[in-house]
């Protein structure tokens, strides 16, 4: 059987419209190398499939998926308890580099072959148990997307919850479930949709809503209901460091790493201690407002782009007037955005923003690199005078399953602030080196420690290291 009836048969299986020994007598009809019309054609003949309009829809789902390769459960050859789980990322999620186990106990449930039977409040109610069932098992994601299974991850590790895969229709049904009207009609005009989803104070979500050429899919980031401390994230053997760069009243942090990182997570608990320890006015500018932070010493002013500003730069150039002592940036991501807020630092309030960079070196040019040629004497010059440090950090898998934090934190002292303006970014490295003694440490480095302490598999870290004297050093 070729890719498009494979894949017919498996969602023809997975919709309750034929059973697995059917399609195996199906099959032996009308031999192996029968093609998708002629299966589709003798699944209606012999009376097995009534709903033709559903299977035509499924021909066509077939053929899409199709193009992807063959189904992870073949009907025609694999057994229906194949397992549902795969791995993906770094190849040292434990020594031998198995695969991660089977969410088993209180792992999410939900069964997604009833979805077209299911009525709208019974659907909300299913939906809203299986965001806290995801959330209280551990997981970080839920993902939800037409032509394929729903899984969710955990420690970066794929795990699916179920065999069946949603149909166009079902995907849209359950990701626009928990919308308001205005919401849903936002979303199907604009075909993306990002929003927080607070179902109580403790249950919150960051939704990412979208089309692709199957249908549509959504993206649910579960929001730690608590703010952790510096130590608890990984930070323990630099809390002073970090503690030090929250005590400045002016000038400009910045939280690097990729994406999933937890460079949000990293966010929120600077906001947290420094709303704990000073007595200021923080304003945020958020796409969503993902943790909530309440006041505390600080009064805390969340906004968020869409409901309560029209982007970054809006909000930045408004909280200007808005009297504010610390101005955090959920993402530093264009011109005019970065300017405004090296020039907010400039101007006696400390600015906080993220960046998806890998690196203080990359940082810099990344910081830099988007302002025009005529531009960068001024504009190093300002960033050497305002930058107080940059915080990279990337979260590596151990061995056990788990995650740790690798980090890479530049201070600013003389030296990185004469590199700055000269433009010399390959002097970094070794004035990082020669800066420890400041709290300045290197991703090498960190990487390179954490396998020594084996929280980290060989591979793994010359996964993440750069440096060739290290590199060789691992065995």
């Amino acid at each position: 059987m070729n890719h498009d009836t494979r894949w017919l048969a498996r969602l023809c299986i997975d919709q309750g419209l034929l059973t697995r020994p059917q399609c195996l007598q199906v099959q032996a009809k009308i031999g192996a190398e029968a093609d998708l019309m002629t299966f589709a054609q003798e699944l209606i003949d012999g009376g097995i499939v009534t709903d033709v309009e559903t299977l035509e829809k499924l021909a066509d789902l077939a053929l899409s998926n199709a193009e992807k390769g063959p189904p992870l459960n073949d009907p025609f050859t694999a057994s229906e308890s194949t397992p549902a789980v795969v791995q993906t990322g770094p190849a040292a999620y434990g020594e031998s580099g198995a695969e991660a186990a089977t969410p088993a106990g209180d792992a999410p449930a939900f069964d997604f072959s009833t979805l077209a039977t299911l009525e709208d409040p019974a659907l909300v109610a299913a939906f809203r148990e299986l965001l806290r069932s995801t959330a209280n098992f551990g997981a970080s994601d839920l993902h939800l997307s037409t032509g394929a299974r729903p899984f969710i991850r955990k420690n970066r590790a794929l795990a699916y919850l179920s065999e069946y895969v949603l149909t166009a229709q079902d995907a849209l049904r359950i990701n626009t479930a928990l919308l308001a009207e205005h919401q849903k009609k936002i979303f199907l005009e604009r075909k993306d949709y990002d929003y927080a989803l607070a179902l109580s104070d403790a249950d919150r979500y960051r939704v990412n809503l979208m089309f692709h050429k199957n249908g549509a899919a959504g993206a649910y980031r579960m929001v730690p209901a608590k703010t952790r401390t510096f130590a608890d994230l990984g930070y323990a053997a630099h809390d002073a460091t970090i503690k030090k760069l929250l005590s400045y009243h002016n000038g400009l942090i910045l939280i690097t790493g990729p994406v999933g990182s937890g460079k949000t997570t990293t966010l929120a608990s600077m906001v947290a201690y420094l709303n704990e320890t000073r007595t200021d006015h923080i304003i945020t500018v958020e796409d969503p407002i993902e943790v909530v932070q309440p006041a505390k010493g600080c009064n805390v002013t969340q906004r968020e782009v869409g409901p309560h500003t029209r982007s970054f730069f809006t909000a930045l150039k408004g909280a200007l007037r808005e009297d504010p002592d610390v101005i955090v940036i959920g993402e530093l991501r264009d011109l005019e955005t970065i300017e405004m807020a090296i020039g907010a630092s400039e101007t006696g309030h400390l600015v906080i923003g993220t960046m998806h960079t890998s690196d203080a070196a990359t940082t810099l040019n990344r910081l830099l690199d988007v302002f025009p040629p005529a531009q960068q004497t001024q504009i190093r010059a300002s960033v050497a005078e305002s930058l107080r440090g940059v915080v990279c950090q990337r979260l590596l898998p151990c061995p056990d399953g788990g995650l740790t934090l690798a980090c890479e934190i530049l201070i600013s002292n003389t030296a990185i602030q004469n590199l700055i303006r000269e433009g010399k970014s390959t002097g970094l490295r070794n004035t990082m080196e020669t800066g420890i003694k400041e709290g300045m440490c290197l991703m090498d480095n960190v990487v390179f420690a954490l396998w020594k302490d084996r929280k980290i598999t060989a591979e793994t870290a010359l996964a993440n290291i750069s440096n060739r004297v290290l590199k060789a050093k691992i065995s």
